[in-house]
Order: C-alpha cells, then structure tokens, then sequence
C-alpha cells in the first residue's frame, strides 16, 4: 500500500506539472520586474524563496528541481543565503527519504518524480554536489539514505565491471535529447564520485575514471562531444567538464571559445544549444510542431551563465563582453528568461511558453562586474 501511494504521488505530481506548462502557454504572465540587470536578478531570487524551498522559476516551475538547484546551491551560498540552501536541502532530504529515492522533482505538496525520463542520472550527484559545497551537516540517518542511493544508482546507471556508463535512456540536462552515454551525464558521474569522497560516503569508483573518458573518447580536437557516438556541438556537453572542474586545462577552453564565436553561438546572447541541431534524436513531443527549436538553435541563458562562469575562471578577455551582453538580455526582458528564440525575442511554441524567473540568475549574482 506504501509503495502504491509512492507512485500515485509520482504521477500526480507529472501530471501536475505538465498541466501547468500548457496553462502557461496560454494564460501565464510574464512579471518584469524594473532596475538594472542586477537589480532584476536579485528581485527573482528573493521571490522564488517562500520559506520552504527554493521554487525553480516563477512561471509554471513553480516546484523543486534538483538540477536546477544544485547549478545554483554554490552561489546561493556565496552571495549570502546558507540558511535557505540549507533548509532546502533538508526539506528535499525528507522528502526523498519519505518516498525512498532522489528523484529530480519534488512538488510543494512532497510528491517526488522524475521527468521527462522515469530515471534520472543526474539528481542524485547534484544532490551531493550541493550538500558538499553548502557544507550541509549530514545527520547519521540521511547518510544511511545516501549510501543506499549510491548503491542503487551504481547497479542502475554502471556497468558492474568497468564503472563507466550503461548506454541506456534517462533524464538529463537537455530533456529533449535522447543521448547514448552524453559528455554531461559522463561528467556528473565523475562530480558524484568527488563528492562521495569528500562526505565520506560509500561509492567504489575515482572521478579521474570518468575525467580520463572525457579526455580519450570525447575530447574531439575542438570541443568535447555530444555523447559516445554523436561528435556534433551540444553546449551543456561541451561546457560541463569545465564548468564542474573535471577538466581544468584553459588551452581546451580555448578550442571551444573559438568554435562558439566562429559560429556565432554566443549571439545576440550567450548562449545557442548548437550548430547542428539536425545531428540529434528528440523526443517527439519536443519537436515541430508542438515544441520547434525547443532545444536547437535556441538561445538558453542557462548555458550562458554556465560559460560566463568559466571565463570568469580562466580570467579570459571575453568576460567583460559576455557578460554586458547578458546584463542586455535581462533588462531588454525584465527578467530572468528559460529560453529564447535564436534573435532573442521570447520563446513561444504550439505546446509551450519560455518560463520567466528562473533560479539560475543566483549565478549572475555572484558574477563580478570585472576580472
């Protein structure tokens, strides 16, 4: 009877949350919000705090996302907000040990899903990744939880001998794509073994494992590639062994700056998902005509604070440039957007609306104006 409840929890939630997305397209309101781009972004951060959790937008994300809080739980932290990543990571942890899995969702009600997958490779190392950086204090029973769901995650994802990657579908960053084996997926593997060193849990596996596939099979001259067979530009792919510290070697950073300006993905703002969006298989209902260029030549400011971060790193000379070019987009829209179309005007589709508010901008916040 438990287990029933745990999956009719599930599904409402899904259900939910799929509900929402259509109103949205028709009847959500784009709030906008005055003053400079810092202004803007600090006023979209407060609001999406209600004293629970932290709500992953303020369209119809109205819920808890693991991924999108775990890219935010660092920088939440620097610009002041230990408190809330903490209380949210304590409300998610009893919420998971509740319906005994971590799960990328979780509603305002408790319910725990995964979406658009039934299985999620990347919930579980962005939860560890933001216990780690916030320096949350483990209790003795979230521990036992998290060994356990190393354990599970390991005989799911892993192959028993090697350690490296099943090739099998799941839910990861880019929802639309189905990838075999992706360079991000690859990536928060190797993020979850360091994490699991650090907090001293129980996973049997090195990150250099995973950091050495990087550098060997995806690694392609220029960028790293989409997946274990697709070499085309994907930029969660091509950006992440960066941005996650995996890889920290600024000559390859260098390779991918150029490919990314010689092919104007950086305009009018950071960042477009790729050049080529052809050389992929989306899930049908991301594509024409319900979802068009969802995930293609689209501009995401997801992936364009991701690269703001790394230039920001390795001090490069585009900083100041990308930079002032993201501060245009957010006061051209008065918020933080999801998504927008290749010229930078809202993105709208048959099925789907760019939600406004988006938690990413406490990435923005802890950006200084120069390096």
């Amino acid at each position: 009877m438990v287990y029933f409840f745990r999956i009719m929890g599930r599904i409402l939630g899904t259900i939910r949350a799929e509900y929402r997305q259509l109103v949205n397209r028709y009847f959500g309101r784009i709030e906008r919000f005055d003053g400079n781009a810092r202004d803007i972004c600090r006023q979209v951060v407060e609001k999406l705090w209600e004293g629970d959790f932290y709500r992953t937008s303020l369209g119809h994300f109205d819920f808890f996302w693991m991924r999108d809080f775990g890219t935010v739980a660092e920088s939440l932290v620097r610009i002041g907000h230990q408190d809330k990543v903490h209380h949210t990571l304590r409300w998610a942890l009893k919420h998971y040990r509740r319906s005994g899995i971590v799960t990328l969702c979780i509603d305002a009600a408790g319910n725990t899903f995964n979406a658009p997958d039934v299985k999620s490779i990347d919930a579980l190392p962005w939860l560890l990744h933001s216990i780690e950086v916030s320096g949350y204090p483990l209790n003795e029973s979230e521990r036992i939880f998290l060994n356990r769901e190393l354990r599970r995650y390991h005989k799911m994802f892993l192959d028993p001998v090697s350690g490296h990657l099943k090739s099998m579908r799941f839910a990861e960053l880019r929802d639309a794509v189905i990838y075999d084996r992706s360079a991000y997926a690859v990536t928060l593997v190797a993020r979850l073994a360091r994490c699991a060193e650090k907090l001293e849990l129980n996973f049997p596996y090195h990150a250099d494992r995973y950091r050495q596939e990087l550098l060997n099979h995806y690694w392609n001259g220029r960028y790293f590639n989409a997946d274990w067979n697709n070499k085309a530009f994907s930029a969660e792919c091509a950006l992440f062994p960066f941005f996650m510290g995996i890889v920290d070697d600024e000559a390859k950073f260098e390779k991918t700056i150029q490919y990314i300006k010689h092919h104007k993905l950086d305009r009018p703002y950071p960042l477009k998902y790729t050049d080529q969006p052809r050389a992929f298989n989306y899930r049908f209902w991301m594509t024409w005509p319900f979802m068009s260029n969802y995930a293609g030549t689209s501009i995401w400011s997801w992936h364009g604070v991701f690269y703001l971060h790394i230039l920001k790193h390795y001090k490069r000379p585009e900083y100041a440039e990308a930079r002032a070019s993201f501060a245009r987009m957010i006061e051209r829209h008065g918020t933080w957007p999801e998504m927008l179309n290749p010229d930078g005007s809202w993105y709208y589709a048959a099925i789907y609306k760019s939600d406004p508010g988006m938690v990413w901008a406490a990435l923005y916040l802890e950006l200084p104006p120069h390096i």
